[in-house]
């Protein structure tokens, strides 16, 4: 696969060399809530990951890409997962590592570039995305994309020792 530019990043694969990169942002448990972790990864068993990452998101049924700044410096991470061909729909998620690095358009930039992608690319008919309800960077990001809000899982997420609501964000391919 080839690089995925957007204004100020760009997409590519993963490689063997960003298992540091890896390794730190799996093992962040300020992440753990939205990733669903809920023990620490070894860097043994990211290598294997990384070994196998070359698959086909058909096969696989995700596309997990590194989000570039224009430096070349790996930033983030960004997934197509549940990739459902059948009925042309896949969710989305993207985690920007440090802090700095947020809120300054890299987001928008990486989410445009793979949703055009899944649209053009993988024919997709719509993308989804889960965000917590109290995640509002995220929110304001999906909704600035165009992603509609379509619903609330009530108390989806246990997060210390209470639940949290999650929003169900859709956005539909209107270019087919």
């Amino acid at each position: 696969m080839q690089h995925l530019k957007g204004s100020n990043i760009y997409l590519r694969a993963l490689e063997m060399s960003d298992l540091d990169f890896l390794y730190t942002l799996e093992n962040n448990t300020d992440l753990w809530e939205i990733s669903g972790t809920i023990t620490p990864y070894s860097k043994q068993v990211l290598r294997l990951y990384l070994e196998n990452a070359y698959k086909d998101i058909y096969e696989v049924k995700q596309l997990r890409l590194c989000v570039c700044s224009a430096n070349d410096a790996v930033i983030g991470l960004i997934d197509l997962f549940d990739f459902d061909p059948k009925n042309k729909r896949a969710g989305l998620g993207i985690v920007i590592l440090n802090e700095e690095e947020r809120n300054k358009g890299v987001g928008f930039d990486a989410v445009n570039v793979l949703c055009n992608y899944a649209f053009s690319t993988l024919g997709l008919h719509q993308i989804y995305a889960n965000v917590l309800e109290d995640n509002l960077a995220s929110i304001h990001l999906f909704k600035k994309i165009g992603f509609k809000e379509i619903g609330v899982k009530k108390d989806w997420v246990l997060s210390g020792g209470s639940f949290k609501n999650e929003i169900l964000f859709q956005k539909i391919n209107t270019c087919i």
